[in-house]
């Protein structure tokens, strides 16, 4: 695993096949093999032998299948509804595009005290944040060194230093020996860590010892640890205990380097394996994901001499020719001079022809206005007069003398104060009726 650079590169376009198995690949490097505890549902065994179900929760369900040979191994009749724990591995069905669980053992829910420990020590891991995705580190591309914590008696130890050898011959491996299996293991594989832990710092702070002990032909350089493996064969759940202890977990969690945990087969899984950084199936599997082929990359800088080497030549070429139309081109200034000429008087020309044409572009505008302007001012004139006269109309339609000569007076006071109720007179009042033609006052008698 190699942490991907940001690309504006257009992303290449999948086949549906190739995606499919592209995410089944990722789902396995992340997450096989798994462990689910949920509720039986939709079990049917198929005449094949094989069964088909979905396990759920409260908050989801997930498609499992079961083939006959797996499915021949159960102690027992799974029913609708029943809740168990099954072992196995995460796909994607091609065919559908399904995510799917194919489960090779079930067990019905809290069998084994071993595993209920297991359990209850992976949750408390899991709360402190120990198997976060975000804390997993990318795997060096060519590391310094590479530190391998094992049993100097087991064949895990054989595997990963034959594919080592075998794949980089070039880069240092160092080897702490730790027992593996029993009740002393889990001290003495926290003991080989920290060791190497101290060789990520280029032996500083090492015991003298201990420096002589694992250093190449006795000597006093200590290369600088980049990747550390952590291996062992596989195993019963019992013998594979020593990589589920908890003070195990915290110091593969403090490790300053990417550490690659291939402990067991396969199908095995150990709380070592959640807290590294990257689980390997196998220790083999292990020794190749941190070592690139050596051949692979003498391939890459034979390819790079290559590109290289045809860049310089054309580079070589492009400037050749630079050189020999810079100097033709000096060897007959003239022709120079000539062509620069040429330029100015067609540019000349063209300005010409330009200003020409703007300036008889305005003057047919103008041409045009002067035509058109004389009409319609004079219907702007008639259109202003017409709205005048319908203003004097409405005018007029309100002059209140209109209303006075059908027969109607304005009573007022003698000081010009208007009366419009019976309230405002009283007997002996002296009041002044405006007609249309005069006024004529008036007392009131009652």
């Amino acid at each position: 695993m190699f942490e991907a650079k940001p690309s504006l590169v257009t992303p290449a376009v999948w086949q549906i096949g190739a995606l499919c198995r592209a995410i089944a690949e990722a789902l396995d490097a992340r997450f096989n093999p798994v462990v689910v505890r949920g509720e039986l549902s939709s079990f049917s065994r198929a005449a094949s032998g094989h069964c088909y179900f979905s396990l759920k929760d409260e908050s989801g369900q997930i498609r499992c299948a079961m083939f006959r040979r797996a499915a021949s191994s159960l102690d027992f009749s799974p029913r609708e509804g029943e809740l168990v724990e099954v072992r196995g591995r995460l796909g994607v069905y091609e065919a559908r595009g399904d995510l799917q669980l194919i489960v090779e053992s079930m067990s019905r829910a809290g069998q084994g005290a071993l595993f209920e420990q297991f359990l209850q020590l992976k949750a408390k891991l899991e709360a402190q944040g120990l198997f976060a995705p975000e804390r997993k580190r990318a795997l060096p591309l060519l590391p310094r060194a590479i530190g391998v914590v094992t049993s100097l008696g087991a064949a895990a130890l054989h595997d990963v230093v034959t594919a080592l050898k075998r794949r980089v011959p070039h880069i240092p491996v160092l080897i702490v020996p730790a027992t593996v299996q029993g009740g002393s293991a889990p001290g003495e594989l926290i003991q080989a860590l920290s060791n190497l832990y101290l060789l990520t710092q280029q032996g500083r702070g090492l015991e003298p010892d201990f420096v002589k002990k694992i250093t190449k032909r006795g000597g006093s350089t200590v290369p600088c640890i980049d990747v550390i493996l952590l291996v062992r064969g596989g195993g019963s759940m019992e013998d594979l205990w020593a990589f589920n202890d908890e003070q195990l977990a915290q110091t593969l969690a403090r490790s300053p380097v990417p550490v690659i945990c291939g402990v067991g087969h396969e199908t095995d899984f150990t709380i070592a394996d959640f807290v590294a950084d990257l689980r390997a199936p196998t220790p083999t599997a292990a020794a190749e994901l941190v070592a690139q082929p050596q051949q692979l990359w003498l391939g890459a800088l034979d390819a790079t001499a290559q590109r290289l080497q045809r860049s310089v030549s054309r580079r070589l070429d492009q400037q050749n020719q630079r050189l020999d139309l810079t100097a033709s081109r000096f060897g007959r200034p003239s022709a120079l001079v000539g062509r620069a000429r040429l330029r100015l008087s067609n540019s000349a020309q063209r300005l010409q022809l330009a200003s020409t044409h703007f300036v008889q572009q305005k003057a047919q505008g103008l041409q045009r206005l002067a035509l058109v302007f004389p009409t319609a001012a004079q219907r702007g004139l008639q259109r202003q007069d017409e709205r005048l006269q319908r203003a004097a109309l409405r005018l007029g339609l309100l002059d209140p003398h209109l209303v006075l000569e059908r027969g109607y007076a304005w009573l007022s006071t003698p000081a010009g104060a208007g009366i419009s109720s019976v309230q405002q007179t009283r007997p002996g009042q002296a009041l002044r009726a405006t007609l249309a033609d005069g006024t004529v006052d008036l007392t009131v008698t009652a």
